[in-house]
């Protein structure tokens, strides 16, 4: 056997160990070389081997260097996709601006130059933020706006009140009002009566236009002819225009003291007040109940218009035969005239809101019925102000509440009052007759302003809402508390 050159020697043992190592076998004086993993197997023709074909060192060396290229590039193919896959996982996640994922869209040309990089260009290094991290942020500026939302609320509303125009109607109105301006009457008194009667949707629109007019208004009492809902505008042009004074008019309100209505009576009319109080006091004449000692009750709730040349007779006969006439249109039979209208003046001066009218009065049964309540007394400061001969407060004195000389004093002396303490209306009268269905024993008014009253069946419940009348009272001294 011809001996070859030491270097063609060297040349096939490189080149057996390397087809060995490719075999996956141990090459001669070693163990098995272990072969990188890759992805896609690779055939050695594909770098540039033939098994068949013997290689110098160099070409082995080579070919080794492409191989390992081809595997690193493989890799990387495949962590690209990986990544390609896990973002696209991660856009379906979140919703898009419609609130749609489309999961078939196929990426932008930014996103797959940054998911499908060149194997032949050096990676560059980058960030990305996940999804998650855009959607963690999302949620921080939603939340933050929401709490600068809350927090911010309250003076914006406030800023926002302030600037905003006062409630106010539209136009001239409709319908027709009489609307009354009293002696005495200022323009907050007028703005809030004008509110009352809705003919104005607000006092701050009314007050407006009345601070903005030129010269300064100047009202005078009596009757005036309006309509509801006008603009704060329409209503002071109504007031000023003398077209608009009805002559001879006046209005007789819900509970007033027929002394007090005798004298708007007589303001109108101009009928001296001596002569109605004297043709007031011939309660046989009027056609009274026989135990009537005074017009008291029988003056009824209304808007009149008096012929000018007017009797003083002729005018209190009107006002009670109206009277009679609201009596007989609710079914009172004439020998329960008394009771009711006691009754029904007593609602009419308690009572706030409309519901509480037959409230009242299922309190004022329960009261008198022994057998819910033994003492038999109607404990109401209205009776207690009306046999003093003064209604400018609300409340009543400890000694006040003890005094046994003032017959009205129902905390002393148990029953109805030995008559009625101002002139009922139509609802005063129907709830006098139809009471509310109830165990109350106790009503008390807790707020003034708005007419809220609270009814109790026990004495624990009625302390308690006494408590809190009297801490409204606090706040609220104008109320003579």
């Amino acid at each position: 056997m011809t001996q070859l050159p030491p270097e063609r020697n060297n040349t096939d043992s490189a080149t057996s160990d390397w087809h060995a190592m490719l075999a996956g076998e141990a090459p001669r004086g070693g163990e098995p070389a272990a072969i990188p993993a890759q992805t896609t197997p690779v055939a050695p023709a594909a770098h540039g081997l033939d098994s068949g074909q013997p290689m110098t060192r160099r070409e082995a060396r080579e070919a080794e260097q492409r191989r390992a290229a081809a595997i690193e590039a493989e890799q990387r193919h495949a962590a690209a996709t990986a990544a390609a896959h896990a973002a696209t996982a991660a856009l379906a996640a979140v919703p898009s601006q419609t609130g749609e994922v489309d999961p078939f869209a196929s990426p932008s040309r930014s996103d797959r130059r940054a998911v499908t990089p060149d194997p032949l260009e050096p990676e560059q290094p980058h960030r990305r933020r996940g999804a998650w991290g855009c959607l963690i942020g999302l949620v921080v500026v939603v939340a933050l706006g929401f709490g600068a939302f809350f927090f911010l609320q309250g003076p914006i509303a406030a800023l926002v009140d302030r600037f905003q125009p006062a409630e106010d109607f539209e136009g001239t109105g409709t319908g027709e009002v009489v609307f009354m301006i009293h002696e005495g009457d200022t323009g907050e008194s007028i703005a809030e009566n004008l509110v009352a009667e809705d003919i104005v949707a607000s006092t701050e629109a009314f007050s407006e236009v009345l601070a903005d007019a030129d010269p300064t208004p100047i009202f005078y009492p009596g009757a005036y002819l309006m309509a509801e809902q006008m603009s704060a505008q329409s209503a002071l042009d109504a007031l000023l225009d003398p077209a608009n004074k009805l002559e001879n008019t006046f209005v007789i309100q819900e509970g007033m003291w027929a002394k007090n209505a005798l004298a708007e009576a007589a303001a109108v009319t101009g009928i001296p007040i001596e002569e109605l109080q004297a043709a007031a006091a011939d309660t046989t004449a009027l056609g009274l109940p026989p135990e009537a000692t005074s017009i008291e009750g029988f003056l009824f709730p209304a808007t009149y218009t008096v012929d000018p040349n007017i009797t003083a007779p002729a005018l209190v006969k009107m006002l009670v035969d109206r009277s009679f006439e609201a009596l007989d249109a609710a079914g009172v039979a004439p020998e329960d005239r008394w009771r009711t209208v006691v009754k029904a003046s007593l609602i009419e001066r308690e009572a706030g809101l409309r519901d509480d009218y037959y409230k009242v009065s299922r309190v004022i049964e329960n009261r008198l019925n022994p057998e819910l309540f033994d003492s038999g007394l109607l404990q109401f400061d209205s009776t207690v102000h009306y046999g003093l001969g003064d209604d400018s407060v609300v409340t009543t004195t400890d000694a006040e509440r003890a005094d046994p000389a003032n017959a009205y004093n129902t905390y002393v002396h148990p029953g109805l009052p030995p008559g009625p303490i101002g002139n009922p209306g139509d609802l005063a009268i129907d709830a006098a007759l139809h009471p509310a269905e109830g165990s109350w024993l106790y009503f008390v008014t807790v707020n003034l302003d708005e007419g809220t009253t609270v009814f109790s069946s026990t004495i624990e419940e009625h302390d308690a809402a006494v408590e809190q009348f009297l801490a409204w009272l606090a706040d609220h001294p104008e109320y003579g508390g």
